[in-house]
């Protein structure tokens, strides 16, 4: 087991130098190669390391220089959703571990050429899905197994994060996300809470997706930011494609539904809008609360007094891994779920072992965008979700 894991990491914008930095500081990484395209961030990068007390790492424009370096045992992919697959599938094929970002998937085809070439190549990927190890849903995926909820029926996700700013001056900054909300209506970034989801309902574990419908409102929020906010003419002339919310419904082998929300272009406060529903009782996020029942009847007429309870719950429920997290010392990057995504990564590259995020929980969690595309440019009209498991997911100890 070597003492330090070689890491190159591909892909160098916010989320990107994000990640590389948190990576800096553990203690059994090194980052010896950085790539972008663009070669301003290829230089801060590089200085961001050697001021962590690193040597420079290799630079470079061309991602295929990183994936063929003998010397590199792991990659981290954070580019733009549309450079994800590809660059994975590359990694793989060179016998590389790989993580990669969340977003969501362009067509189904990509999705099966990751899974093909897992199975050509038998090298593990990950997908950095960090809220799957966020606290609260970890104790809610905790207080699920042990029966606390009853018998779950169906569960609530999605990303509700006013995005407005950071899609508007996507030329400025260089940001992907215009482009993908000028050319395509669907829900581009449906994982961070359909992962915890995942979890809950055992797909790809003796469950799975089945079909989904997806319907999307008009699109005018970006529009009318652009033009009063912003204020920028050219950019106001230009037909968003779009939705301001985007609405899709999930049905499972085993009888549960999911509904996933995209809510990224209209003014509102963040929200994951994360909920499970069971025949013993519920959670909701917004509101921060359990309701169980033969708890918590009494309130049902006056719930405000109860917002905020799961606080309650924590020392009983709280999952293991966060509360060894608690003793250990909670690290930065979003409450400290970036730092246990990565670990559990590392971990996976440095023991040889599968990654507990597999290549079939990140082919069919993208594909839903894809998917959702397709579903809302025919009206809503229900569209099947492909097995990428071919029928392991009966095997629930997979």
């Amino acid at each position: 087991m070597k003492s330090k894991m070689k890491i190159g990491v591909i892909g160098l914008g916010g989320r990107g130098i994000g990640m590389m930095q948190l990576m800096l500081h553990m203690d059994d990484i090194e980052v010896v190669a950085v790539c972008d395209l663009y070669e301003d961030r290829c230089e801060q990068a590089a200085k961001i390391v050697e001021q962590s007390g690193q040597p420079r790492p290799m630079t470079t424009k061309d991602y295929t220089e990183i994936v063929e370096m003998p010397s590199v045992d792991a990659i981290v992919v954070t580019t733009s959703w549309a450079d994800h697959i590809h660059v994975v599938v590359a990694a793989m094929e060179h016998g590389k571990y790989v993580a990669c970002e969340v977003g969501g998937a362009y067509s189904i085809q990509e999705c099966w050429k990751l899974v093909e070439a897992y199975e050509r190549t038998k090298v593990p990927v990950m997908m950095l899905e960090n809220c799957c190890y966020g606290r609260t849903e970890l104790m809610l995926l905790h207080m699920v197994q042990q029966g606390v909820l009853g018998e779950i029926v169906h569960c609530t996700g999605g990303y509700m994060h006013d995005l407005r700013y950071e899609i508007a001056y996507g030329k400025e900054n260089r940001h992907y996300r215009l482009n993908n909300y000028i050319h395509r209506n669907c829900d581009n970034y449906p994982t961070h809470q359909l992962g915890p989801i995942a979890r809950i309902l055992d797909i790809n574990h003796g469950n799975r997706m089945v079909s989904l419908v997806s319907v999307a409102s008009k699109s005018a929020g970006l529009h009318d930011y652009v033009k009063n906010v912003k204020q920028d003419e050219e950019l106001a002339k230009v037909n968003f494609l779009q939705g301001d919310i985007v609405t899709t419904t999930i049905k499972c082998a085993r009888g549960e539904t999911i509904t996933l929300t995209l809510d990224t272009t209209l003014p509102r406060y963040y929200s994951r809008n994360f909920s499970v529903r069971g025949t013993k009782g519920m959670y909701t996020e917004d509101n921060d609360s359990l309701f169980i029942e033969g708890v918590h009847n009494e309130f049902e007429g006056d719930w405000r007094s109860q917002w905020g309870n799961i606080e309650q719950y924590r020392e009983q429920y709280d999952h293991p891994i966060w509360e060894a997290y608690q003793k250990e010392g909670i690290k930065q990057g979003h409450g400290g779920m970036d730092w246990l995504v990565l670990r559990d990564f590392f971990d996976s590259v440095q023991q040889g072992t599968q990654t507990p995020i597999d290549v079939y929980d990140m082919a069919s969690w993208m594909s839903i965008s894809a998917l959702s595309e397709s579903s809302i440019t025919t009206g809503g009209q229900a569209v099947a979700i492909p097995d990428f498991t071919n029928g392991k997911w009966m095997n629930t100890n997979r």
